[in-house]
């Protein structure tokens, strides 16, 4: 009797022997995971970051004569007040300023500072809406003093700072009295032309000691060519 021998079980391992094929190359083509980068790695790898430069302002570079042609308007909660400016005297003041103005620094920051009858104070960029990273570059920039001849009269626009000579910020302040004891100390750079009764009742408001209850705000701060 002849027995026949079932030829399924190497059918099975030919199967098998062509799967296990078939999986190490497709195995072989896909992609591994990358290595965990160790921490030499990573330092060697790791790039500085770079500030981002900061962009050209309205007035760098500007002439004389085209700041001392452009005025600016204060739209304040109580009025406008409009300045003009005295750029032969004060250059660096006059140019900080009218950048304050042209890029929004001061829209809807306040006169943060009142003294009676004598001066009120703005340009704390602090006290904007909008203070973040640009508006503190701003006011960490130092100028230098430009004491002049001109007189602190009534009307006259100068910059605030410490006691430290060449630390004026973007404060700055409006005399509503006279201040003979600042003349050639502090740079007086411009002068009220417009709305120095706006000045008069943002000083007369109610304050505890020199901080008013309820500072006044810039709502805009408008660069115009000065009328002739």
């Amino acid at each position: 009797m002849m027995i026949q021998i079932s030829r399924r079980p190497a059918r099975l391992a030919i199967a098998i022997v062509s799967f296990l094929a078939l999986f190490i190359a497709v195995s072989a083509q896909e992609p591994k995971p990358s290595e965990p980068q160790t921490d030499s790695a990573k330092k060697a790898n790791a790039r500085p970051v770079a500030e981002p430069a900061a962009a050209p302002e309205p007035f760098d570079g500007a002439s004389v004569e085209k700041m001392a042609a452009s005025c600016v308007s204060l739209e304040t909660e109580l009025g406008v007040i409009e300045i003009e400016f005295i750029p032969e005297v004060a250059p660096e003041s006059v140019r900080s300023f009218l950048n304050l103005a042209g890029t929004g620094a001061l829209d809807t920051t306040t006169f943060s500072r009142t003294v009676k009858d004598f001066v009120i104070q703005g340009g704390n960029l602090a006290t904007s809406e909008k203070w973040g990273y640009e508006l503190s570059r701003k006011m960490a920039r130092k100028l230098p003093d430009e004491p002049g001849l001109v007189k602190h009269v009534r009307g006259i626009v100068s910059m605030a700072r410490p006691e430290t000579p060449n630390s004026a910020t973007t404060h700055f302040f409006i005399l509503v009295g006279d201040g003979h004891h600042l003349d050639g100390k502090f740079a007086a750079f411009g002068r009220v032309t417009k709305g120095i009764e706006v000045a008069d009742e943002i000083n007369k408001a109610p304050a505890e000691g020199e901080k008013p209850n309820k500072p006044v705000r810039i709502n805009r701060a408008i660069v115009m060519p000065c009328k002739k």
